[in-house]
């Protein structure tokens, strides 16, 4: 039976817990359960702290886990990343107050105060920069700044309105972007047919979310130009309809895209037109 990591709170709960429901998984109904058997998938969910979710499975002791960039690489276990899962996405930046380092090479002997101080020693580090001390810390790492436990933070940034309201501005580069991603033991076996099957369902998920099926109706003067806007992945559907000169087209298209190719079938003469989401798709 797979074994699979789940996250049990925080931002990668819901969509990591909706991605499983929608690939076909039996989920827990109770937030206290620990350990769900879908034994008709033949696979065993644990639910566990996003941080230690590497560790498990860079231990071995699961085969799958679902987590963070950043934890996997705050960690340092022995877990490889998979697959992308497209959300929680974060970006993680330096900060400080105006005056003081304007670049990454500026950060050498510095205190910098963070909650990842993995991911921010392996930044550092492949830079050749030696900080002062790192300090780790959880939540609001910011007031390390006020009470002068630190001298820079290292911390998610969205926006930037947070850091200007406090007075502060970002130093260099970003350090990493992260999202939610699929890990697996490092060592583990790419053909593995009950890793690679999971796998697969997470993707088609992906892929379905990503597409729109459309439908429409098109005159055989505006079927060339139609076509063009709808090519679909391999090539769209097409069929003749009983109304002489007229032909029914389905395709694919990028769901980003579906309201403006909607407004330029519509302008090239289409009628009837249709789009359906794809609750799930295999490429």
């Amino acid at each position: 039976m797979l074994r699979v990591a789940v996250p049990n709170k925080g931002s990668l709960t819901g969509p990591a817990t909706a991605m499983l429901e929608e690939a076909g998984y039996h989920q827990r109904s109770d937030p206290k359960e620990l350990v769900v058997s879908d034994e008709t998938n033949d696979v065993e969910f644990f639910y566990l702290r996003p941080r230690d979710i590497a560790v498990y499975v860079g231990s071995g002791q699961l085969d799958i886990g679902i987590t963070g960039r950043d934890l996997l690489i705050d960690s340092a276990a022995a877990a490889r990343e998979e697959l992308t899962l497209g959300f929680a996405r974060s970006t993680f930046r330096f900060a400080g107050y105006p005056g003081g380092a304007t670049s990454v090479e500026g950060l050498a002997g510095m205190s910098i105060a963070t909650s990842y101080p993995g991911v921010v020693a392996k930044h550092l580090a492949d830079r050749g920069v030696e900080p002062g001390q790192i300090v780790r810390l959880d939540g609001a790492v910011e007031t390390a700044l006020r009470l002068g436990v630190a001298q820079v933070i290292a911390d998610v940034v969205e926006t930037g309105r947070t850091l200007a309201h406090l007075g502060l501005t970002v130093i260099g580069d970003p350090i990493m972007e992260s999202e939610g991603v699929v890990i697996r033991p490092a060592d583990a076996h790419h053909d593995d047919p009950a890793a690679q099957r999971f796998l697969r369902r997470l993707e088609s998920v992906l892929v379905a979310r990503s597409y729109v099926m459309m439908d429409y109706d098109v005159p055989s003067a505006s079927l060339d130009r139609a076509i063009a806007l709808t090519p679909g992945l391999e090539s769209p559907t097409v069929s003749p309809l009983r109304r002489d000169g007229w032909f029914a087209v389905r395709a694919m298209v990028p769901t980003a895209d579906t309201q403006g190719i909607m407004d330029e079938l519509s302008a090239a003469g289409a009628r009837a037109i249709l789009a359906t989401q794809i609750h799930s798709c295999r490429l």
